[in-house]
């Protein structure tokens, strides 16, 4: 293939496949491979011999994927890199669309923040709706769940039922995909169930919630708190549940099943269901009132500490120290508080952790009387604005790209079949 990148074509030229193939320096098989996956456009040769290719759209493709490869070298190693417009994380602070995501979650409801996201327009006092039919099939799909289904599950069988009323769910316009967005986030929050006393239906997204995870009457310092967590945790570039969206989108699922990909991908320990894990460990430190025999009997049962430690953060994650200070607001979440330092401080005696997001998200849900899980439900309905927002990105580039290579390390053929 020549070293220089292709140059313009004459927009009317058609290549023949051999020609198609040097540009592009792959196989004619591969060629065709392209077209399969809706990468390049085929007419059948005059004669009926062969495949014609646009020249302008193969010098076009020969570009983009030298552009990715390039992308791909720089990132080292070999690593997967995407390019995005919506969250930045650099020198311990993230933002999204290049604002400071803490202050636009001091400042912002998680609504106003997920639109932002989406369209990179702030509308003050949005709120999102959805239709009560809607809702009540969302609702009977999971009250249909056994009583020990954990949030992260109601919320897959919540998003897949919502798909199943959506007869426009494979439109994938931006316009579409906004309306989707819009109605599915108060879908899933409406079909968890009550905790104890009658839920709350309508309102922002966090006055809703709350009444799905505690069993206290909430007060409006504590509605504020939780709508800022939401907002706080609303998108972090690429994690792993994010990427699952990506390849999902990537092969034009419509956001129902990129949503449901990324709630399939969260209910990993080292993901959405880290917070559960130190929410049991900041209720064992205020069963002992010490946290340093709780800490040794992790690490003598060879656990790691939860909620330490951030491997995109030098320093304390952003996210931990916004939502402790909304903490601090809250007099009944002092205990959990005080138990929260003392396990970074006695853990930090011997290794230089910080606190992540997931320690001080335990801190609200033990204070707010919420169960282990709890934790997670939010990180899931909070995430979800994200994963809509990367869907978008992604169904405006060309598909199938979410592709990696596979590196084989098996025996070489040919094999004898197996006895």
């Amino acid at each position: 293939m020549p070293d220089q990148e292709p140059g313009p074509a004459h927009p009317e030229r058609r290549l023949t496949t051999k020609e198609a193939a040097e540009l592009l320096g792959v196989k004619p098989e591969t060629v065709y491979a392209y077209v399969s996956r809706g990468q390049l456009s085929s007419r059948r040769a005059e004669g009926g011999r062969g495949s014609t290719f646009d020249a302008q759209e193969v010098a076009s493709l020969a570009r983009r994927n030298r552009r990715e490869s390039a992308g791909s070298s720089a990132s080292g190693g070999g690593e997967l890199s995407v390019r995005t417009r919506i969250t930045l994380i650099e020198d311990d602070r993230y933002y999204f669309r290049g604002v400071d995501a803490t202050e636009l979650a001091a400042r912002h409801s998680y609504e106003e923040i997920a639109d932002w996201l989406w369209t990179g327009r702030l509308h003050p006092g949005v709120t999102f709706t959805a239709p009560e039919s809607v809702i009540d099939l969302a609702r009977r799909a999971v009250n249909a769940l056994p009583e020990h289904t954990d949030p992260t599950d109601r919320l897959r069988v919540a998003a897949i039922a919502a798909a199943t009323a959506d007869p426009l769910r494979f439109d994938l316009s931006e316009e579409a995909v906004l309306g989707t967005a819009r109605t599915l986030i108060p879908t899933l929050v409406g079909a968890l169930p009550a905790a104890m006393y009658a839920p709350q239906d309508d309102g922002p997204i966090a006055h809703r919630l709350w009444t799905r995870l505690s069993v206290r009457e909430a007060d409006e310092a504590s509605l504020s708190v939780l709508d800022t967590a939401l907002g706080l945790l609303v998108d972090h570039d690429l994690a792993a549940s994010t990427l699952a969206v990506r390849v999902a989108a990537s092969a034009r699922s419509h956001a129902y099943a990129a949503v449901s990909a990324g709630l399939g991908v969260l209910e990993g320990p080292l993901h959405g269901a880290a917070s559960g894990l130190a929410h049991r460990l900041i209720k064992q430190v205020l069963e002992e009132d010490d946290a340093a025999p709780v800490i040794a009997g992790e690490l003598r049962a060879g656990r790691r500490i939860p909620g330490l430690g951030h491997r995109l953060y030098r320093a304390e994650d952003p996210r931990a120290r916004a939502l402790f200070a909304r903490l601090e607001e809250l007099p009944h979440a002092e205990p959990a508080l005080a138990a929260a330092r003392d396990i970074v401080d006695i853990t930090a005696r011997h290794t230089p952790l910080h606190a992540n997001v997931d320690l001080a998200l335990a801190v609200f849900t033990v204070a707010g009387g919420m169960q282990a899980t709890a934790g997670e439900a939010i990180f899931a309905v909070a995430r979800t604005a994200g994963w809509i927002a990367h869907a978008l990105e992604e169904y405006k580039e060309r598909p199938l790209r979410m592709r990696p290579e596979g590196q084989y390390v098996g025996p070489r053929p040919p094999q004898p079949l197996p006895e």
